[in-house]
């Protein structure tokens, strides 16, 4: 009587090893296209390679999950299907800032701070391969066409926001085009 239940037992634990890694493959990707639809809806502007500045995160607005409410949020949703994208930050002076770039996969592709550029902007060139990147920027290949590169920075306190909102308003993230 075992014998018959064994077949359909394995097939069962087959299923569902095959559905339990196709879950684990493909949940980052999922939830990355809902981020990057949610930031290109909250940017207002809904399209790739531009930056979207966000106010100050308070209990009511809160952009992104569990935000810091000592930093102010930049981001830019890109696309490298048409060729390089270009993301240049101002430099924040005397304050702490970093830009991370996130692949389709959630995976962190760079990141750059004032400590890595001693004051000076981070230039960065987003790159698939085969792309070439414009001489000046550290080139950052990717695996993926699509992903977030998120600015932040931190304020001490919360009356410094203008001042430091037009600086990186200053920063850009723009496609080059394709040659």
């Amino acid at each position: 009587m075992t014998r018959n239940w064994l077949l359909p037992i394995l097939a069962g634990l087959a299923v569902a090893a095959v559905a339990w890694h196709g879950t684990l493959l493909a949940t980052p990707y999922v939830l990355m296209s809902a981020a990057m639809k949610k930031i290109s809806s909250a940017n207002g502007n809904g399209r790739a390679n531009v930056f979207g500045f966000g106010e100050m995160a308070t209990a009511d607005r809160q952009p992104i999950v569990r935000p810091s409410p000592d930093l102010v949020y930049s981001s830019c949703v890109f696309n490298l299907s048409q060729g390089p994208v270009l993301v240049d930050v101002a430099p924040v002076p005397g304050k702490y800032w970093s830009v991370s770039i996130f692949d389709a996969r959630t995976d962190v592709a760079a990141v750059r701070s004032d400590r890595d550029t001693g004051g000076k902007p981070a230039r960065l060139a987003l790159v698939r391969k085969g792309q070439v990147a414009p001489k000046g920027y550290d080139v950052v290949q990717l695996d993926h066409d699509k992903g977030i590169a998120l600015m932040r920075i931190l304020l001490s306190d919360p009356a410094e926001y203008a001042e430091v909102d037009a600086i990186r308003r200053k920063s850009t993230c723009q496609a080059v085009s394709a040659k």
